[in-house]
């Protein structure tokens, strides 16, 4: 690799070699990433499997909370008690009601 004087180029000249740069980077990860793919591609397939028939199963179950506490007027609107609080329970709250008090019955 050539010396080069990096303190005599332009603004111009070394905004040009950053975008090589960048995208000799770019082509650089897409060769590696399309050789890995092979490579776990010949893996599998010598066990009689394809990549999909390994990941297709793979995806996590959430388990979705189940609703706390609903809106005093409209039982629709629910809240788990996780994450933000919506608009609706922070109101009750500042009305005088309790958290006890919008609990779902059981």
């Amino acid at each position: 690799m050539p010396d080069i004087k990096w303190d005599k180029l332009s603004l111009d000249e070394l905004k040009d070699i950053q975008k090589q740069a960048a995208k000799a980077i770019d082509s650089y990860n897409a060769r590696k990433r399309k050789e890995a793919l092979a490579a776990a591609e010949a893996a599998v397939a010598e066990l009689g499997f394809s990549l999909s028939d390994l990941t297709s199963g793979a995806k996590s179950k959430t388990i979705k909370a189940a609703p706390k506490y609903c809106h005093p007027d409209n039982p629709a609107k629910t809240w788990t008690g996780r994450g933000r609080q919506p608009v609706w329970f922070k109101e009750a709250l500042e009305s005088g009601k309790s958290p006890e008090d919008l609990l779902i019955a059981k």
